[in-house]
């Protein structure tokens, strides 16, 4: 059926998510990695450089967590550029990852260990 200039089919053509759902899980891996880097460098596994004196530490650990999200969220997009992806475990699982980067950067969680 045509109305004006659009084409509407009675089955719905999916369009590929792929490219999405690698920012939305690479963000995630970011956000893990970043909590990652601050649980090994609070047990003494791990100290990253300091890039940038003035702020230490920090400069070192953000800048390894953003190369981790670069990297994820580009593997992602090559794989996944043409397809389409199921959305839900894709955001369960980021969830899953950002809660527990959110939770790492977190002093109490660190007297934990």
């Amino acid at each position: 059926m045509t109305i004006g200039t659009v084409e509407t089919d009675t089955a719905v053509s999916r369009a590929a998510n792929g490219t999405a759902m690698a920012a939305f899980l690479g963000a995630g891996v970011g956000a893990f990695a970043m909590g990652a880097i601050v649980l090994l460098n609070e047990t003494g596994l791990f100290a990253a450089p300091s890039l940038y004196a003035p702020a230490g530490g920090v400069s070192g650990r953000t800048t390894l967590a953003a190369i981790a999200w670069l990297i994820a969220w580009g593997v992602l997009h090559q794989r996944w550029k043409a397809r389409e992806v199921a959305s839900g475990r894709v955001y369960a699982v980021t969830l899953m990852l950002v809660a527990f980067g959110v939770l790492a950067t977190f002093p109490p969680i660190w007297g934990l260990l």
